[in-house]
């Protein structure tokens, strides 16, 4: 998927409130998400994560060796593979709990580091097929997570199951291509 800094501004927006539901494309990829805690927490938390990466997208210099990292929360950068020894103990059971649940369900995948995930968020890096487009509380302990894949059925997501097993994520479904009426629909009933 090619990103654009329009497309990615659009994406900020979305991160940090919701879209109307004119404004979704054909079709959306759906994630259905068991989460350690309130679906509502988990939703800032995840959502605390993708700002920060987005709006990267939009300002960075992604020709510098590493990106500034302020504005990430502190849990997300000790849980990942490039955090020092000491950091562990800032990193909340929820994180460690879904670094390992993201080990399972990838098979053995390791840990991100903290720069390599935010270099996903490059206009110019194409192996990111995903744009955020919305997370839905589908019960106390269930969000529906759906993105913009271009409506293909295989798309790059790595990078997006990391931030969402490491915001507490029990378990993960998907992806499944729905109509983006389904989002419409459930938006309207659940707000």
């Amino acid at each position: 998927m090619m990103h654009t800094s329009d497309s990615l501004a659009a994406e900020f927006r979305r991160v940090r409130e919701r879209p109307d539901t004119d404004a979704a494309p054909p079709v959306l990829a759906l994630f259905v998400i068991d989460v350690s805690d309130d679906a509502a927490a988990y939703v800032e938390r995840l959502r605390s994560v993708l700002a920060p990466a987005v709006r990267l997208g939009c300002t960075a210099d992604f020709e510098q060796e590493s990106l500034p990292v302020h504005e990430v929360p502190g849990w997300f950068a000790a849980v990942g593979s490039g955090a020092g020894s000491g950091d562990e103990e800032r990193v909340p059971r929820f994180a460690r709990a879904g670094r390992e649940a993201y080990a399972e369900h990838t098979g053995g995948g390791r840990p991100w580091d903290l720069q390599d995930w935010l270099y996903r968020f490059d206009p110019d890096e194409d192996s990111r097929g995903w744009e955020w487009w919305d997370a839905t509380a589908a019960g106390p302990f269930r969000v529906h997570v759906r993105v913009d894949n271009g409506g293909e059925s295989f798309f790059g997501c790595q990078d997006l199951l990391w931030a969402v097993f490491t915001a507490g994520a029990v378990r993960v479904e998907g992806p499944t291509v729905q109509n983006a009426s389904v989002w419409s629909a459930e938006r309207g009933i659940r707000g």
